[in-house]
This record gives C-alpha cells, structure tokens and sequence, in this order.
C-alpha cells in the first residue's frame, strides 16, 4: 500500500496532516505492518510540548515495543482515546480511526523541515 499523498512522512515512520489544524500524527501502514500486532499503546498527555525525532508515546505489539518519535514541535491537543482502548485500530486504519494525537505545531506543517512527500517516503520504503 502506497502512502497517502496529502500527508508529510517522517524517516522514523510517522505521518502529519498537512491539510488541517491542529496537525494530525499516526504512524505509517509500513511501520504498523513491521510491528505486527499493535496490542498496547501509551501515548502523551494532552498539554504535552512535543519536539520533532524525540519520543512522545510508545507502541507495544506481538514482536516488541517502539517509541512514537513526534514529526514537528508543538503541543498535544487531543489524544485518539479510541486507539488506547483498541490498539488494533493502529493496524487496521493507521491513515484513519488509527490515528494517534493531534499536535498544535509551532510552525506550519508544510514549513516543517526533514518530512518527505508521498513520493519520498515510498522511495525511502520501497513501496
């Protein structure tokens, strides 16, 4: 599955809506599909600052446990109360009701620099 193209992509597998404010994060179907089953997540507290490629919550699934590394500065809006009570959710719709948190950024999503275009990101992957 190719990554959406209205969304930035991080090198640590993480995408940000580009389209809406507060930003949206969730983490990419390449990154659900190589952890396996998502059966526990933690995520940040609502008024949490957030600083991009520094870890903001984690996801426990069947094969380990990964760190969710936030895509741009701000801070935690809303969280996906939702993918806490059903971590499935992470698997079966990582670009939809699996989102995780929605991020009030500092700076724009488009201006946010290190995150790549659909195309990049299916480059970096492979896909």
């Amino acid at each position: 599955m190719s990554a959406p193209q209205n969304l930035l992509y991080s090198k640590d597998h993480e995408w940000l809506t580009t389209d809406r404010i507060p930003a949206v994060v969730g983490i990419t179907k390449h990154a659900a599909d190589a952890l396996g089953d998502v059966v526990f997540v933690q995520l940040p507290d609502v008024g949490t600052r957030v600083t991009a490629g520094e870890p903001c919550g984690e996801l426990e699934s069947t094969k380990s446990v990964s760190d969710i590394f936030a895509p741009a500065d701000g801070e935690v809006v809303e969280v996906n109360t939702e993918v806490v009570d059903d971590p499935s959710l992470v698997n079966s719709d990582p670009y939809g009701e699996g989102w995780l948190v929605m991020v009030q950024l500092d700076t724009p999503a488009a201006e946010v620099g290190g995150l790549m275009s659909e195309a990049e990101y299916n480059a970096f992957t492979g896909a």
